[in-house]
């Protein structure tokens, strides 16, 4: 639908002519400049369906500096769009094809289909830009997301295209409700919106995390965010409103255990307390540090897993997480990393290592392979893993599809940094092989290398590449051995195909006979005659006559 003649009302002097495509592609590259230069997490940003802006942007050309704060900037996916001097005017905004049906959020906003991906499915643009598209062309509807920050060390802004979404049981009377507020949100604010809804005093509520439909926590009421409380996308939380002092219990549900049975041993084999959470105090003299948080043990069974065997439970996903879930499973059952998890490897964790993460990501990967290893076949959902992940690296957080060789690179590299046994990495100047041996250059870099790098991950991922540079104007050889943690090695391609041909014999001397014979891809007809005639057994005083019958003309 285009309304070429129809007409809007502007800002400019209270016109109703539309502006010229040149002046809207002014004013929103200005706007989308401005935009980039004013960063602040809270910023509102708008989702618009691709179908409608690539045709606005067919009228208008491309608009430079479009936004480039989530993992993949628009102008990108838009790139080669340009302005058409016959490209009609394009209808009202619409986002209905971007737009979820049905709906049934308490108190918030519309919804767009999961799993979009921006650029391809959708586009956003900053508030201004928003406003004067709707200004010109109305339509709709409006798709408010705002833009956060993630990531600990290193801060990465994105916009929150999909908040959480989590399902709310009332255990008074079982009935189900979903609300949605954003990952960043805390659970002081879960509680406010809560009882908003339910129309109970704050005072008398309580929220439990509820994944599986089982208690697992209680959600005190803090300015912890629901992401460091490890609440997922369209995860369960279970209200009880307190009567004189005691939860209301309405349903079955509400009775299942808080915790399961804990062993004696914690996640990195220190000693626990008597209610089976380990103690701390030897990590607590970081000050800042959020290690002991994960701090956690393991099921009673685990004690008895070499009577049993373990390894045996899966991990479950946490939306499209098979990614992340394919590269834990590769390295929790690789006997090495397996045996030195299960023991004590407190005394590696490097606390001070400026290029790791204070021991938490090890801390983590120890406490979910543990469970993975005690007895018994269920499912383990490496929910506490998988928010430490996005706090060190916020590419990953979400749950879309990551790459998994990525997500394997980094755990790799941080698991190495996080056990790293050297506290202070000397400097070291490297020696010119000068014609020496390849055995003793070979011995001198890996023993350079492991005076500033000394872990497991060294112990079992890494080797050294031989490289040799050779001067084209002296000819001098110099050879070097790097150390390397990944092969990336390419897929062997075929070169060549199978064929089946069917010979008939012209004189009808014989029945007709399929062969099936292999010949180069990119081969020629002489090469297939060549191959049949092998196969055939083709006589010298015989010959092919190579004919394509399609299936038109079969009778």
């Amino acid at each position: 639908m285009t309304i070429a003649d129809s007409v809007f009302p502007m800002d400019n002097g209270g016109s109703c002519v539309p502006l010229p495509p040149e002046e809207e592609n002014r004013i929103v590259s200005e706007l989308i400049k401005e935009s980039e230069l004013n960063l602040r997490e809270g910023n509102l940003y708008y989702v618009i369906s691709n179908r409608w802006f690539s045709s606005w942007q067919g009228y208008v050309g491309d608009c430079g500096g479009m936004l480039s704060t989530g993992e993949q900037s628009s102008i990108d996916q838009n790139a080669g769009v340009v302005h058409s001097e016959n490209a009609d005017r394009p209808g009202p905004i619409d986002n209905s094809d971007i737009v979820s049906n049905g709906n049934n959020y308490e108190g918030n906003d519309l919804d767009i289909h999961r799993m979009l991906v921006e650029g391809t499915d959708y586009v956003l643009v900053p508030q201004k830009v928003w406003e004067r598209l709707s200004e010109w062309y109305k339509g709709g509807p409006a798709l408010p997301r705002r833009l956060i920050s993630q990531g600990a060390a290193q801060k990465q802004y994105s916009v929150e295209v999909y908040p959480l979404i989590l399902k709310l049981t009332d255990a008074r009377d079982n009935s189900v409700s979903t609300v949605k507020l954003s990952k960043k949100a805390n659970i002081r604010e879960l509680y406010e919106l809560v009882c908003k809804i339910k129309g109970v005093e704050q005072k008398k509520a309580c929220i439990w995390d509820y994944f599986n439909l089982n208690k697992h926590t209680m959600l005190a009421v803090s300015d912890q965010t629901l992401e460091e409380a490890n609440l997922v996308m369209d995860q369960d939380i279970l209200l009880e409103v307190s009567l004189d002092g005691d939860h209301s219990l309405g349903n079955e549900l509400a009775l299942v255990p808080l915790e399961p049975p804990r062993s004696s041993m914690s996640i990195a084999g220190g000693p626990t307390l008597s209610n089976g959470h380990a103690s701390v105090s030897s990590f607590n003299s970081y000050q800042g540090s959020s290690v002991s948080s994960s701090l956690t043990t393991v099921d009673d069974k685990y004690d008895n897993y070499r009577g049993e065997r373990g390894g045996l439970a899966g991990l479950q996903n946490l939306g499209n997480t098979c990614f992340m879930n394919s590269s834990i499973q590769c390295l929790v059952h690789t006997p090495p990393l397996v045996e030195y998890f299960l023991q004590d490897y407190s005394e590696d964790i490097n606390m001070d290592n400026p290029l790791g993460m204070r021991g938490e990501l090890a801390l983590a990967f120890g406490d979910l392979l543990r469970k993975l290893w005690s007895a018994g076949r269920t499912a383990v959902a490496p929910r506490a893993f998988k928010g430490k992940l996005a706090r060190f690296a916020p590419q990953f957080s979400g749950y879309n599809q990551h790459d998994s060789q990525e997500l394997l690179a980094f755990l790799l590299d941080g698991l190495h940094e996080d056990l790293n046994r050297v506290k202070q990495k000397p400097y070291i100047e490297m020696k010119d092989s000068d014609g020496r041996p390849d055995e003793e250059i070979a011995y001198e870099c890996w023993k350079n290398h492991m005076a500033r790098n000394d872990s497991l991950i060294v112990d079992v991922c890494q080797g050294q590449y031989k490289s040799t540079l050779v001067c084209p104007v002296c000819g001098k050889i110099s050879i070097t051995f790097d150390p390397f943690m990944y092969l990336s090695l390419p897929l062997p391609s075929t070169v060549t195909r199978s064929m089946t041909v069917t010979v008939f014999y012209s004189d009808g001397s014989g029945l007709p006979m399929p062969y099936t014979v292999t010949v180069l891809k990119h081969g020629c007809c002489r090469d297939l005659s060549n191959a049949l005639a092998a196969a055939c057994c083709l006589k010298s005083d015989e010959m092919l006559l190579l004919a394509e019958v399609s299936a038109s003309q079969r009778t």
